[in-house]
């Protein structure tokens, strides 16, 4: 049995190898020994949860680290001619660092900033819509010495629509404590019994009960139990969280500290991505504030015995600690994999004491609904789901940013209310999502489903699926890419394949491996080289890996490529062999089988 001072311990890992990634712009093989060592750890473990994180580099990357966001969004804004000017400025290519060491220039996946490509990262700090000029100037000023904190941009909460002033529960005007006086009023369970009647549900995708998960962490008796937040927003297309965290952080901390007080835990974390490392001194502040004013600490609002503190925990880059128990993990000191939950960990969590891990957004309702009363939260929204949802909308509309719209609104009108340029493709939930077209467009975004009852069929003909789904709710975690008939279809399917092989954690072979050989066949239909038994390969490999794997990512990987099949079958038609002029019968083996003759034949002659 591990000693659990040690793994007290090991959770400062991260910490300090942050701290020395800053410092020197990199970690040493001399720092890896003498982390090893102060850890107890091997080399080997450590090499190895170092280079699983995105954002840890063994060699220099550059006085100013430039990570250049390479999603689909920025892909169809300026990202290569963005990436061009970095190039020329810098005199190097994406994945080198300059001689004199003063720039590294990378690319990274999805950076929460959607609304506002093509996006890059300076030392973590922020600069959007970027164009070549704007490149050109930024490295110019930044060889002069200015800072990448002074000249970042302050990103734009695009907040693009709200219900009617009654119906609005995030985006209005908040006062610190207010549900929080409410919550301290009743006893813990009865603070649970609210959060149930009131259904809410997990934001980030996975809508498990609120209610029900914190029900189950309290009956366990420990002598410590802990509330994480996870935001951790890495699914391309979403930033609602980075929104809801730069507009109103005292309504996340006052959500964490209410559920603090339900569930028993004295502790709560926030596990903050490293794209969002610019929030983090606000947040920080607001945790100062907060204490003054005795909504966090010790007897906080004079109730004895009621203490609860929050702490920021920085994350270093990687997808899967999304998940909850590769986020677990990560602030444990290890590589981010996720557990075979064996426990889960509403039992056993963060060092093995009953854990609460809950999405920024359902955080932030809880507060809202304390304050407004449960009766009136019920009456918003629709009878499965109450209330509203925050939509990160970007791609191809005039309108890209954040929607709070009420849950029971049709995906047409929300198209409308963006000004979509002549909808096609949607992808509904970031690429751990689906794709919807013209036939899910009268679906409510809502969890809903009008017949009663669960329905399950063939995915096989895109008219029944339509008459069929049409009665089914569409359940939003909550990224909204839209994409009109002019773009690369399999270009932005390939986009999603490379995400996925990229972010696998490669603990599990179908997800390591199926992805791979996915993206390879993906390409070929993309090069018109392929038949009609790839793409029956392909559907036959998607459902081995959802089935499969071992977690969420590899379970979802392969969603939107089987949902773009069903949906666009004309898209993967004029790919195959039958539309293009690649000829399969050029058979290099049957075209040399004469050669011996021949050369025999060349021979006989010049005698």
């Amino acid at each position: 049995m591990i000693d659990s001072n040690y793994k007290v311990r090991k959770s400062s890992l991260l910490p300090v190898l942050w701290d020395i990634q800053r410092k020197r712009r990199f970690i040493s093989e001399d720092d890896i020994t003498k982390i090893a060592k102060e850890f107890n750890m091997s080399r080997i473990e450590l090499e190895g949860v170092i280079s699983f994180y995105h954002f840890f580099h063994t060699r220099h990357a550059g006085l100013y680290t430039i990570y250049l966001n390479n999603a689909i969004v920025s892909k169809h804004k300026n990202f290569e001619r963005v990436k061009k000017a970095f190039e020329r400025e810098l005199g190097i290519s994406v994945g080198e660092v300059t001689q004199d060491r003063m720039f590294g220039l990378f690319e990274t996946s999805c950076i929460g900033l959607s609304d506002q490509e093509t996006a890059a990262l300076i030392n973590f700090y922020p600069f959007t819509n970027l164009t070549p000029e704007k490149v050109n100037t930024l490295i110019r000023k930044l060889r002069k010495g200015e800072s990448p904190a002074r000249l970042a941009d302050i990103p734009k909460d695009n907040i693009r629509y709200l219900p009617e002033a009654e119906k609005v529960v995030f985006f209005k005007d908040y006062k610190p404590g207010l549900g929080l006086q409410k919550a301290i009023e009743i006893a813990p369970g009865e603070v649970i019994d609210l959060v149930t009647e009131s259904k809410l549900s997990g934001r980030g995708g996975a809508f498990f009960p609120t209610g029900l998960k914190w029900g189950i962490c309290r009956s366990h008796d420990a002598d410590q139990k802990y509330l994480i937040c996870n935001a951790d927003e890495g699914e391309p297309g979403t930033f609602k969280d980075r929104v809801l965290m730069n507009q109103h952080p005292g309504l996340l901390l006052e959500g964490m500290t209410i559920a603090g007080y339900a569930i028993g835990a004295s502790k709560g974390f926030i596990y903050l991505r490293a794209e969002y490392y610019y929030l983090k001194k606000k947040i920080e502040d607001a945790i100062e504030e907060f204490k003054e004013k005795n909504l966090l600490g010790r007897s906080i609002l004079q109730k004895e015995g009621f203490n609860f503190e929050i702490f920021v925990y920085m994350g270093a880059g990687a997808y899967v600690c999304g998940e909850e128990t590769a986020l677990i993990a990560s602030m444990e000191g290890k590589r981010g994999e996720s557990s075979t939950k064996e426990f889960f960990p509403v039992e056993r969590g963060f060092l093995d004491k009953p854990t609460v891990v809950n999405n920024v957004e359902t955080l932030c309702a809880v507060p809202r609904i304390l304050e407004m009363g449960v009766d009136r939260y019920l009456q918003i929204g629709t009878p499965a789901t109450p209330g509203t949802k925050l939509i990160s909308v970007s791609g191809d509309c005039e309108r890209p940013g954040i929607y709070e719209i009420e849950w029971g609104m049709k995906l047409r009108d929300l198209l409308n209310l963006m000004k979509a340029e002549d909808p096609y493709l949607i992808l509904f939930n970031g690429y751990a999502g689906e794709c919807l077209s013209e036939a899910d467009f009268e679906r409510e975004i809502s969890g809903e489903n009008l017949l009663g009852e669960h329905i399950q069929f063939e995915f096989d003909d895109p008219i029944v699926y339509s008459q069929k789904m049409s009665a089914i709710g569409l359940r939003s975690g909550g990224s909204f890419m839209v994409f009109n008939r002019d773009r690369d279809f399999m270009g932005i399917l390939k986009n999603i394949a490379d995400f996925f092989v990229s972010e696998s954690c490669g603990i599990c072979a179908p997800c390591r491996t199926g992805n791979f050989l996915l993206n390879k066949k993906l390409r070929k239909i993309e090069l018109c080289h392929a038949g009609n038994k790839d793409l029956e390969d392909i559907q036959k490999w998607s459902t081995i890996i959802k089935q499969s794997s071992r977690c969420g990512l590899g379970k979802t990987s392969t969603n939107c490529l089987l949902t773009a099949i069903l949906k666009f079958p004309e898209e993967f038609k004029k790919c195959l062999l039958a539309e293009s002029d690649y000829n399969e019968s050029f058979i290099v083996s049957e075209l040399v089988q004469d050669y011996d003759n021949i050369i025999h034949e060349i021979q006989h002659t010049d005698e």
